[in-house]
């Protein structure tokens, strides 16, 4: 009888999305002295524009394959584009303006949160309880690094609370859809659908708010450096992690993200943390490696990924946390 072969599952990627994440804490180097000076949606608009560009050698194959693939995946597609990429970031930029700068920083934190309910809520993953051994932490430390003083925030005005909240909805949704998304369209199928989804919606953005079209040449090499790097490479290497990386793990790996900005605002910006910051730096650091490193060699995940046809969800792709099994031939 020839020997039974195992069923491999593939392997996770927590640790690329981590990448990923880090990579978008650059984006406050090129974006803030542009912000200074040029309305928000226009130059979210123009970056998008650049983005397109850059993808437009695999538009055509993504918007066939789009074409191709199932209703849930086409509306899907669509609100990571116009939700997730362009309105959430223009509500996030808005809370910022008609409040204080507090607020939105506070209720961003709850994007986590929302990424673990929308998780089990559409694509049926379950927390086992030792990911409290790292969600809490994590969670912990982003409040410590976000503020000089984590026990006096406080939000102050109900209109940049809701913005900030449906920020933080709109990105943890994009986070889930994008891992329900990649069962059907590849990776860089979804990347190219965002940008492109995300330019028609921030065409109707600018036009509704009055924003200027158009962007100075001087301003177009710095825009081409924040689309090309925080925008398109971060977001290839992201996607790709996603397919085999549940929501519930990312979500907590893109905290990345603020470790990498509070790093370029200290050693590159001259900015000055507080020690309870410092706290809060190491204990997201620790937890993103400890995260990657127990998902990537421990045969019993954190996060329980359904199989498909099991609970009732049956456009999962394969559990990734599932002990091998064998197959009797012969």
């Amino acid at each position: 009888m020839p020997t039974p072969a195992p069923i491999r599952t593939a392997a996770d990627r927590t640790w690329l999305i981590a990448l990923a994440a880090s990579m978008w804490g650059f984006s406050g180097l090129l974006r803030t002295p542009l912000a200074k000076d040029h309305a928000s949606p226009t130059i979210v608009l123009w970056e998008h524009l650049i983005l397109v560009l850059l993808v437009s050698p695999v538009l055509i194959g993504a918007l066939r394959a789009w074409s191709r693939s199932s209703m849930r995946t086409r509306i899907a597609t669509i609100v990571i584009g116009g939700g997730s990429s362009a309105l959430a970031t223009t509500l996030f930029t808005l809370a910022f303006r008609v409040g204080d700068p507090i607020t939105p920083q506070v209720l961003q934190k709850l994007q986590p949160l929302l990424a673990l309910t929308f998780a089990a809520l559409i694509l049926g993953e379950r927390l086992r309880p030792r990911f409290a051994f790292f969600a809490v932490p994590a969670l912990v430390g982003a409040w410590l690094l976000a503020f000089p003083d984590p026990l006096g925030v406080g939000v102050t005005s109900l209109t940049p609370a809701l913005l900030g909240v449906g920020a933080a909805a709109l990105w943890a949704l994009g986070t889930v859809l994008g891992r329900f998304v990649s069962t059907e369209l590849t990776f860089h199928h979804v990347t190219a659908l965002r940008f492109f989804f995300g330019l028609l919606a921030l065409l109707i953005i600018v036009l509704l708010t009055g924003s200027p079209l158009q962007m100075p040449m001087g301003t177009w090499p710095r825009l081409f450096l924040l689309a090309l790097i925080p925008g398109l490479l971060a977001l290839i290497l992201y996607y790709f992690g996603l397919k085999n990386t549940a929501a519930s793990r990312a979500t907590l790996a893109e905290l990345a993200f603020p470790l990498t900005a509070a790093a370029i605002g200290v050693f590159v910006q001259h900015a000055t943390l507080q020690p309870t910051q410092w706290l809060g730096f190491v204990l997201v650091l620790a937890t993103i490696i400890a995260l990657a490193l127990h998902e990537g060699t421990q045969q019993r995940k954190a996060v329980r990924v359904p199989t498909p046809g099991r609970a009732g969800v049956p456009f999962l792709p394969h559990s990734d946390d599932t002990p091998s099994r064998t197959r009797r031939q012969g």
